[in-house]
């Protein structure tokens, strides 16, 4: 029952947060590249987010895929797959 408790009230307080985020693309972006590098640090984050992304959001998961394609068309090592 606390769990619950604690859950609902951190759901609350992260709402203006959230808000924020989708009022100001700017934010939302800056938010994401923080997130990227936190990710990026850790081999077993990235791992794990690239499963996630892959099972749960397949649409970013193709976009990311095409551009994989489209730099390997390019000639190279594609940039997303560790490529410069």
């Amino acid at each position: 029952m606390k769990t619950e408790a604690l859950q609902k009230q951190n759901n609350i307080e992260l709402e203006p947060f959230y808000q924020a985020l989708e009022d100001d693309s700017k934010l939302l972006e800056e938010a994401f590249e923080i997130l990227l590098e936190m990710v990026s640090t850790d081999p077993k984050s990235a791992k794990n987010m690239a499963a996630l992304i892959k099972k749960d959001f397949h649409g970013l998961y193709k976009e990311i895929a095409a551009l994989c394609e489209t730099d390997q068309n390019k000639g190279g090592m594609p940039s997303c797959c560790g490529g410069h």
